[in-house]
């Protein structure tokens, strides 16, 4: 066996350790990026109060302005039960905002000429030719016919969610029945992403493609076909073109053991003892799924965050191009699409691009916010936004299903109050 010299170990050491180390952004005093500290102070406050009353076992929240963190605090527990405190660098389940990853990966793929948004699905999925949308018959709740698809669904309906396709927890109706009994509504499935497509493509549309925003399993049927593209297992395709490049050394689709002891937890709910069931990230799923299955730290989303607000790169790492960045996050749906669909999750003052939902209202929306910011969370109570107006981005995460969208509003009034200059 060859062996090393004490200083070619110690460089190979150091190489292996900076490989290993997560990356972070910048840091600086709050009134330099034009924050005031006693306003900031008040999402400390009213967190910790919170948290102490026992309403939500903890949270981690940045605050980043013109590339620069102003704000970085972990509140609360990491596991209540256990008694661990929060850590910044804690390990959330991110569901839903593995959507804009997914998204970006996608557009690297039509970036180099691979695919385009125009394209069918049917090209590189077979199995979804000739869909047919599910109606109810005669006007019932239940009992459901048939009716052929007007048009293949495109790539493009599935990074705007027009794709036809829906979740089964979200409303009623005979195609959510059929959802609901396929076998394939659950979030853990132990199915490959290539098996999955294949059974989700026997269900009807709920929609006509191209017609409806309606939340659903576009991503996941994205990721299927960004597996047959790129032609390499997800979980590395992601690592290669985003993870590396950006340092989210804490991002994947599992927590490998010597980090399962950051992982944060729901606790159980003061009022009724139950305690969320979240899927379950200490082993490797056999799908990965692109509308739910990665897991990540604040400050790996905040990196994510601010390559997107730098039109497409950071750290010397470009990830796509700045039109790129721009086009994902203008409004794709505009006045031809339809937002009365199940549930209209951007809200008021808000239209959908490839993987977020876009501002385009200052008004509307109860939400306080600028015109051309995007955002999106996720099912167990992560959040993120980002507002090319004011320079800034914030990612926030906490465990709570019930109290995701109540802390999401307060927090939003609390950071753009903060903001004095």
């Amino acid at each position: 066996m060859q062996k090393f010299a004490p200083i070619t170990l110690l460089i190979a050491c150091l190489t292996m350790s900076a490989v290993a180390r997560a990356e972070v952004l910048p840091s600086t005093a709050p009134e330099q990026v034009g924050f005031s500290s006693d306003r900031l102070a008040r999402i400390t406050d009213l967190f910790s109060r919170d948290i102490e009353a026992g309403a939500i076992p903890g949270a981690v929240i940045l605050i980043a302005r013109h590339g620069k963190v102003a704000y970085f605090e972990a509140l609360g527990y990491r596991d209540r039960a256990a008694g661990d405190p929060m850590r910044h660098d804690s390990i959330f389940r991110i569901y839903s905002m593995t959507k804009p990853i997914f998204s970006v990966g996608a557009m690297s793929l039509i970036e180099e000429g691979r695919m385009y948004l125009a394209e069918p699905t049917e090209k590189y999925l077979p199995a979804y030719a000739d869909m047919s949308v599910g109606i109810a018959a005669d006007g019932a709740t239940s009992g459901m016919k048939l009716v052929p698809a007007d048009r293949p669904i495109k790539i493009h309906d599935l990074l705007r969610h027009t794709s036809g396709l829906t979740y089964a927890f979200i409303g009623n109706g005979p195609v959510k029945d059929a959802y609901r009994n396929s076998g394939l509504a659950a979030f853990e499935l132990n199915l490959s992403i290539a098996e999955y497509a294949n059974q989700l493509a026997d269900l009807p549309l709920l929609w006509q493609p191209g017609t409806t925003w309606d939340y659903g399993r576009s991503t996941d049927l994205l990721g299927a076909v960004m597996d047959v593209v790129a032609d390499e297992p997800l979980d590395r395709f992601l690592a290669a073109r985003i993870f590396e490049p950006l340092g989210m050394v804490d991002t994947g689709f599992w927590v490998p053991d010597a980090k399962q002891g950051r992982i944060a937890e729901p606790q159980a709910d003061p009022e009724t003892g139950a305690v969320d069931q979240l899927i379950d990230v200490t082993r490797p799923p056999k799908m990965f799924a692109g509308g739910h299955g990665l897991v990540s730290t604040v400050m790996d989303y905040a990196r994510f965050c601010q390559m997107m607000l730098n039109g497409g790169t950071l750290d010397g790492a470009r990830i796509l191009s700045r039109k790129t960045v721009e086009f994902m996050t203008a409004d794709h749906l505009g006045d031809a699409i339809d937002k009365n669909g199940t549930v209209y999750l951007p809200g008021p003052g808000y239209g959908f691009g490839l993987g977020f939902g876009v501002r385009t209202a200052a008004g509307e929306s109860p939400w306080l916010g600028s015109v051309g910011e995007y955002y999106w969370g996720g099912y167990a109570g992560t959040y993120f936004w980002v507002d090319p107006a004011e320079q800034m981005i914030v990612v926030y995460m906490m465990q709570s299903v019930k109290n995701r969208n109540h802390y999401r509003a307060q927090l939003r009034n609390l950071v753009l109050q903060a903001i004095v200059d």
